[in-house]
């Protein structure tokens, strides 16, 4: 899948919070967005998976050639393209083997129970956790790390076309990113591509992308290798603000 941002304003209850972005993620690509808090990161995410609360002001969201600016989000998650949440809502009453299985006859209606099953247990072993982990209600009473790998585990039960990943890394330590980073290198290849959003570049130490972005006070500000990570990490964002 190819995911073109053309010259996107983006406002909120009235207020501009992107300010012309323009991206282009070819197939097979991982890019990286860092940048400050209120830069509108996860703005860009929540607006390339369709939330309907931000309003497209200019400019155009495309997959493969096709506009998608007027697309429901369901719409937008048919297509292939994938939303890992900052923060996961609960779902009361729902196990999350029941949602993995519901978003796995949704991607293939004739997939059999056995399958299911067998594809199931190989991504909990990916993951780190036993089958106990899926009985539970999705997301009620989970742990920041838990809530992380039951939104990976909807990655590897869905292997969308492209992954929006908002923050993975957000308060996990270094082993159980180590672990998720992992399972998402296993789904990359020419099928699959991801925008990987985060602070800090120890996650991009595990998920190496091919290309990363600064965005900030609504704009990409600088763009290139993993050495503009590293250089934030040292440096900082101020200087690449104020440019």
């Amino acid at each position: 899948m190819k995911l073109e941002l053309r010259d996107l304003h983006v406002s909120v209850e009235g207020k501009n919070v992107l300010n012309g972005i323009s991206l282009v993620i070819n197939p097979g690509e991982v890019h990286a967005l860092m940048g400050p808090n209120g830069g509108g990161k996860s703005t860009l995410s929540a607006v390339i998976a369709g939330h309907p609360r931000y309003k497209v002001e200019q400019g155009d969201i495309l997959v493969d050639g096709k506009s998608i600016i007027q697309m429901p989000a369901y719409e937008r998650a048919r297509l292939g393209v994938f939303l890992s949440f900052q923060h996961p809502v609960e779902l009361q009453g729902v196990s999350l083997s029941k949602l993995l299985l519901m978003l796995a006859k949704l991607r293939n209606p004739s997939l059999s129970i056995v399958e299911f099953k067998r594809c199931l247990l190989k991504n909990l072993q990916n993951i780190g956790v036993d089958e106990s982990f899926v009985n539970r209600e999705t997301n009620v009473g989970f742990s920041g790390g838990e809530k992380k790998r039951a939104e990976v585990l909807q990655l590897l039960t869905l292997q969308p076309s492209l992954a929006v990943l908002d923050e993975l890394d957000s308060g996990l330590d270094v082993d159980t990113l180590r672990v998720l980073a992992s399972s998402v290198n296993d789904l990359r290849g020419s099928n699959f591509s991801a925008l990987v959003i985060t602070h800090y570049p120890r996650l991009l130490e595990y998920i190496k992308p091919d290309f990363v972005h600064v965005l900030a006070e609504g704009k990409i500000v600088a763009s290139g290798s993993m050495k503009l990570a590293r250089e934030v990490e040292t440096n900082g964002y101020q200087k690449l603000v104020s440019i």
